[in-house]
């Protein structure tokens, strides 16, 4: 059995004028975005001055830089505005958020947060950066993963957000599933809580269209997704009350998100509720996904090149992104 504890708010804005044709919907791992700051709250140890990365003012403004350029690329090709909601993993803290948000070249542009803080023994959380002027928050939920019997596990909370997208009730869960390390059985727990949340939005709203996103640290045709979650990856297959998975696809092209001794995996997925594929309803659909792997975010020359640039490789500074790429997903209005 999985225990639920439900953390909730509310807030409300403006949303402007419906005239957009398409919107940007990601996900990002920023890899570790830590401040300078000893917090005692936090496992921060490493990611200070003087701890194991020498994480001074410099490297963090560098690394602030460095995502908001990522983050604001995404999807550019499609939209020049950039992301309308972005999922995130690997914050340490709002202030990060605040941080990156006043970043140029996100500075301006008029990003909020949905941020909550997690139990995870890393001290990292999940947020969400998205436009006031496209999005709408009204409600946000953190929900623990609870194990009985483990009362010494702890990972990230799965955070759900509805809003109205343009006028249109949209909601995202955002996740970071527990690491490798502790095993697949974790992740299919996490999977199940997923599916939880993703079931009861449907049963609160009629044809709820629903984005689920995240660093799942299992690729789309591991068991945790497939069968947990239950998300398919053929897309004409897809019946009421279904979720689709385009990153099956991504991955058997050859894509991925990130690497492992060479080879690619695809733990960062943006999985929709069928609804958002219905063609006979007016409002958002959903159009295409894809792993956003702009040369810049990528190592261009020796053994790794083709890999993502990261930040660290152990314990030496390369002053690079991350070591997972971003994601997203274009919705496209049918009106």
């Amino acid at each position: 059995m999985i225990l639920l504890v439900f953390f909730s708010i509310s807030c409300h804005g403006q949303a402007q004028k419906k005239n957009h044709k398409s919107i940007i919907v990601g996900f990002y791992n920023l890899e570790n975005l830590f401040d300078t700051i000893d917090d005692p709250a936090t496992n921060d140890a490493e990611f200070l001055p003087e701890g194991t990365y020498k994480w001074t003012a410099e490297r963090y403004q560098a690394k602030l830089s460095n995502m908001a350029k990522a983050i604001a690329a995404i999807g550019s090709d499609i939209n020049l505005e950039g992301p309308a909601i972005i999922g995130l993993a690997e914050v340490e803290n709002p202030g990060v958020l605040q941080d990156l948000i006043n970043t140029p070249p996100l500075k301006g542009k008029g990003y909020k947060i949905v941020h909550y803080d997690s139990p995870d023994e890393r001290g990292i959380d999940v947020a969400l950066l998205y436009k006031p002027s496209l999005f709408t928050v009204i409600n946000s939920t953190s929900n623990r993963l609870v194990i009985p019997g483990e009362p010494g596990f702890y990972t990230r909370n799965q955070m759900v957000v509805t809003g109205k997208l343009e006028g249109e009730q949209l909601s995202l869960i955002v996740n970071h599933w527990p690491s490798r390390r502790s095993g697949p059985a974790y992740r299919e727990k996490a999977a199940v809580l997923c599916r939880h949340l993703s079931d009861s939005l449907s049963v609160k709203y009629k044809n709820a269209k629903i984005i689920i996103m995240g660093d799942l640290n299992d690729d789309p045709t591991d068991n945790s997704v497939a069968v947990s979650l239950g998300a398919k990856g053929v897309k004409e297959k897809i019946t009421k009350g279904e979720l689709f998975d385009p990153m099956v696809v991504i991955l058997e092209n050859g894509s991925g998100s990130l690497t492992y001794k060479g080879k690619w995996n695809l733990f960062d997925q943006i999985i929709v509720s069928e609804p958002l594929l219905d063609m006979k309803t007016k409002g958002w659909k959903y159009d295409k996904a894809a792993v956003f792997s702009a040369p810049f975010l990528l190592e261009q020359e020796g053994k790794y090149a083709g890999n993502p640039l990261r930040t660290f490789v152990g314990e030496k500074y390369f002053g690079g992104y991350s070591d997972h790429l971003p994601v997203y997903l274009i919705l496209k209005n049918g009106r």
